[in-house]
């Protein structure tokens, strides 16, 4: 179809051809249908999109084996102490024993601490003792940081806050023992977020993962025990060693101490037996390590025979199976 210019002097016309118009056709049923389907099952593809989870792959440990085990054992009663507070008595670890089992878990090169804040928030006279002799009292708050390298892995970095009371006749002696404890409690606030050995199981009323101990009460009568390493070889030859046949008396006998039965111990020896090679041989050198098992012995098997030979494979096999599943999460998203 062409169209004609209307003339403008007189002049002839001439025809050009018209642009194409766009024809719009029908929507046809099926597309109808189509687009129905579209708008139905989009909503629901996004409640579910936001309904399930997203998992993220787990991150294996940089923790060894015999490490997660130390870390996930219950915490010895032997080493803690309690002291009176209020009406009533408070249960708490040494500031000693906490960094002599950072150092044993972790290294003695494995970790270090930062104290990052510390204020001095109350001093004043006061009296002091039975014969009310004029002194000083003195309350300093501290906040440290505790950092962490396990296998070569980014450091993990835990913080902890705490608070020191200095009482003495002379203000220096004063301000030093507040400083002195302030930045001790907020050490040990910031390990304990790493599990049980650092005192966490102290924070259950209950007290669900402290070993007992025969009844005994907790008290400052009795000594701390000191472990070999979990994270550094222990020295040669052989630690003494409690069997069923030459117990402890039953007075200072320590719950991981205690005898194990015929039957725990064949059905430990049975799932020893049923671990790959692998498994087995790993286990096996961190057993010697951690219980100082010497050279000599040709097998590890009559060493087991105490509570904590029972505790400590259960946690390690626990751990290492947590390890593995993430391992192989990791590998099949990759």
């Amino acid at each position: 179809m062409t169209i004609a210019a209307p003339p403008s002097n007189g002049a002839s016309t001439t025809s050009r051809p018209s642009a194409p118009r766009s024809i719009q056709r029908p929507t046809s049923a099926l597309e109808l249908i189509r687009t129905a389907d579209r708008a139905e099952g989009a909503p629901h593809a996004a409640h579910e999109s936001a309904a399930t989870p997203q998992v993220q792959p787990a991150q294996p440990s940089g923790f060894s084996p015999e490490q997660l085990a130390a870390l996930a054992a219950p915490l010895d009663r032997a080493n803690v102490r309690q002291r009176e507070q209020g009406r009533g008595k408070v249960a708490y670890l040494e500031g000693w024993q906490v960094i002599a089992e950072a150092n044993r878990i972790f290294g003695f090169d494995g970790w270090q601490r930062q104290t990052i804040a510390v204020r001095c928030v109350a001093q004043g006279e006061r009296p002091i003792g039975r014969d009310q002799k004029p002194g000083w009292g003195v309350t300093y708050t501290a906040r440290v940081r505790v950092t962490v390298t396990a296998g070569g892995r980014p450091p993990l970095i835990r913080e902890g806050s705490g608070a020191g009371h200095g009482i003495d006749v002379d203000l220096g002696q004063a301000h030093e023992s507040a400083l002195k404890e302030a930045e001790t409690d907020a050490m040990k606030r910031a390990l304990m977020t790493f599990g049980n050995p650092f005192g966490l199981a102290l924070y259950d009323k209950q007290q669900r993962q402290v070993s007992t101990a025969g009844g005994q009460e907790v008290g400052p009568q009795r000594p701390a025990v000191q472990r070999p390493s979990a994270s550094r070889p222990a020295p040669g030859g052989p630690a003494p060693m409690t069997t069923a046949s030459t117990p402890l008396p039953s007075a200072q006998t320590e719950a991981s101490q205690v005898a194990l039965d015929a039957e725990t111990i064949q059905q430990l020896h049975n799932t020893l037996r049923a671990l790959p090679r692998p498994l087995l041989e790993s286990l096996t050198r961190a057993f010697r390590k951690r219980f100082q098992v010497p050279d000599t012995a040709v097998t590890i098997a009559d060493r087991i025979s105490q509570k904590c030979h029972h505790d400590w494979i259960e946690a390690f096999l626990v751990s290492h199976r947590e390890v593995r599943l993430a391992e192989q999460h990791q590998g099949s998203t990759q």
